[in-house]
């Protein structure tokens, strides 16, 4: 399985908006990578009306939807998956990101932004990186929002495996 790190921050630090900036750099530099967003409020991904929405609706456990270019799978679940049983499901890839999982047990990267608060809600312990434009006394590598592609430098060599790629 790949390496698995996790994006994380106070809501609407900007989270999704650097993460977008960071996988096209990953993509940039020829690696493949899957995302994971977690909500801890819930989701829904069907449409009302919609085949697979209609397919769960009349009792199936698993809907998968297939196209040329993309495939969805929606699958019932009785308790919250963990990261580590979701992570299983994502082969070929050369590296996991997540997006939240702030208190799973994974090498983290904080957002942290000034104008929402200038104190990170990890442990120093917790990360390998912040993201920031705030002044914080923390024995780990800092990096400016525009500090995109050093970030995935420091990814690149800690995260993920080149040997695959020589």
């Amino acid at each position: 399985m790949a390496q698995v790190i996790s994006f994380v921050g106070r809501s609407n630090v900007g989270k999704t908006t650097h993460l977008e900036k960071v996988i096209a750099e990953i993509k940039r530099r020829g690696y493949k990578l899957a995302t994971i967003k977690h909500d801890v409020h819930g989701f829904d991904i069907d449409v009302p009306g919609k085949d697979t929405w209609r397919h769960g609706q009349a009792g199936a456990d698993s809907v998968v939807i297939s196209s040329p270019n993309k495939i969805a799978i929606i699958e019932k679940v009785s308790e919250e998956k963990t990261l580590d049983e979701i992570a299983q499901k994502l082969q070929n890839v050369d590296i996991i990101i997540t997006e939240g999982y702030k208190r799973g047990n994974k090498p983290k990267v904080e957002i942290v932004r000034r104008e929402r608060s200038a104190q990170p809600i990890c442990e120093p312990m917790e990360l390998f990186a912040l993201v920031t434009d705030c002044d914080i006394s923390m024995d780990v590598p800092k990096f400016g929002f525009h500090q995109v592609a050093e970030l995935v430098d420091l990814i690149e060599e800690k995260f993920i495996n080149k040997k695959d790629f020589v």
